[in-house]
């Protein structure tokens, strides 16, 4: 349907825009290598300066950028607010931070050689953003590069167009030079152009496996670095509680952020036989209690709508196969009748390995539980996944959560908590959920030339 704002809550479509040209395209190549050149021969401490005032911009403007989310994505407004203030964590982390990271590295001294590890640029960058989390994703990719002075061309998802156009504006406003970040309505066939360009020396992806696929495939083509975070469908297992009731309530809040659509989001819960029935039973009186709701009011007790059409009619296909290969619906389950995208909050049971939603990512408010009988059900059962973003358990006995979380097969694994994260700590997963790290100091160490640099003293 091409770039556009389609309110999720209504699916009017309020606004569209113009794909790019490919002049536009080749454009934009040229720019990106020219004002790389610049860009990475200014002091780190400049580029540092100007992402401290990126920062507080997003700071400042918290309200009207996440009022955008909203009516693009459909994501809760007290949500997106919170979204837009943790970008502005992330740049004043990388501005701050960002030179101690990136500093030489002495090895020794051979023979009168001193001999250094040097970081350093590589030039244009390419991200291509999915539609989930419209200004975090962005900035965990284009904070980090923009201290280390590469210079970044970024294609966003269709429907978050509106918000691609504010990053960029803010941006420009708070001093990056044009050039060193260019927004592009870009289309598939174009995005495979820039791909190829020589001005691009990496690139990173956030969104489908199809998709990480396809770009894994072009890049290696023609030999660039690639960043990929594919989604996944993290286990969440609960071994005991002192509050089964509680538990099942904080779950299930968890799996309902941003209406579920979230790559780290508890998708699987892994819940021991003794507590699995109250649990169960605290979960769908939760889910019976919400109602659908405008994400623009963010009433408590309300869930919000999905990102668009096709993301229900994803969702209640996969509900559906997981029923008819035995599955049981506890509750919700279907499309409320009202306009826009929204689905009922969901919990399942007994979901067999027959069925998609035993492998495949469910990306909306669907709860999916497990009942197992010991820690090695618990360990086969969540490692049993082609995904391995991230992972948690649950336990009063830290010393057993923790030698059970330190056996799962994900990038980030938690004890007694759910996806720590900040902007000093690396996201990233292992196997289908993709490969590399943002954030924190390895944010930094990606699309970075690594290079040996010597010095003969005598």
């Amino acid at each position: 349907m091409g770039f556009r704002t389609q309110n999720p809550s209504t699916g009017v479509i309020e606004r569209e825009f113009d794909n790019a040209t490919d002049e536009q395209i080749e454009q934009a190549l040229t720019t990106t290598e020219r004002a790389y050149r610049a860009w990475s021969a200014r002091p780190m401490s400049e580029r540092g300066t100007i992402l401290q005032r990126v920062a507080d911009l997003f700071d400042e403007r918290a309200e009207d950028l996440a009022a955008i989310a909203t009516r693009e994505m459909g994501k809760p407004l007290r949500e997106a607010v919170g979204e837009v203030k943790y970008v502005a964590q992330i740049f004043r982390y990388y501005a701050t931070e960002g030179e101690e990271l990136s500093k030489d590295q002495e090895l020794r001294n051979i023979d009168g050689t001193r001999c250094l590890i040097q970081r350093r640029p590589v030039g244009g960058l390419l991200g291509i953003m999915p539609w989930n989390f419209p200004y975090y994703q962005v900035a965990r990719f284009a904070a980090p590069n923009l201290m280390l002075g590469n210079t970044i061309i970024l294609k966003h998802a269709e429907i978050c167009a509106a918000s691609a156009l504010a990053i960029a504006e803010l941006l420009h406003e708070a001093g990056v030079p044009e050039g060193v970040y260019q927004n592009v309505f870009a289309t598939h066939e174009q995005i495979s152009t820039i791909i190829a360009a020589p001005q691009i020396q990496g690139v990173s992806l956030t969104g489908s496996e199809r998709a990480g696929a396809i770009v894994a495939e072009q890049a290696g083509r023609h030999l660039k670095k690639v960043v990929l975070e594919l989604g996944g469908s993290d286990p969440y297992i609960i071994l005991s509680s002192d509050d089964v009731a509680k538990s099942a309530k904080t779950a299930l809040r968890t799996r309902l952020s941003n209406a579920g659509q979230a790559c780290t989001s508890n998708k699987r819960m892994i819940v021991m036989e003794d507590i699995y029935d109250e649990f169960v039973e605290s979960l769908v009186a939760e889910a019976e209690s919400l109602t659908a709701g405008d994400p623009a009011a963010s009433e408590r007790g309300t869930y919000p709508p999905v990102s668009s059409e096709s993301a229900v009619e994803g969702l209640l296909s996969q509900i559906a196969d997981a029923a008819q290969n035995g599955a049981t619906i506890r509750v919700g389950g279907q499309r409320e009748a009202r306009d826009g995208y929204y689905v009922q909050p969901t919990v399942m049971t007994d979901i067999t390995p027959a069925a998609r939603a035993y492998q495949e990512e469910l990306f909306g408010p669907v709860a999916m539980v497990y009942k197992v009988s010991s820690e090695e059900e618990a360990l086969t059962l969540a490692n049993d996944s082609a995904y391995g973003l991230g992972g948690s358990v649950f336990s009063t006995d830290v010393e057993q959560a923790t030698r059970l979380a330190e056996q799962l097969e994900v990038g980030m694994s938690h004890v007694n908590g759910y996806n720590t994260s900040g902007a000093d700590l690396p996201f990233g997963g292992v196997k289908r959920s993709g490969y590399g790290r943002e954030l924190g100091p390895l944010g930094m160490d990606e699309f970075v030339n690594k290079r040996l640099f010597t010095i003969r003293e005598s």
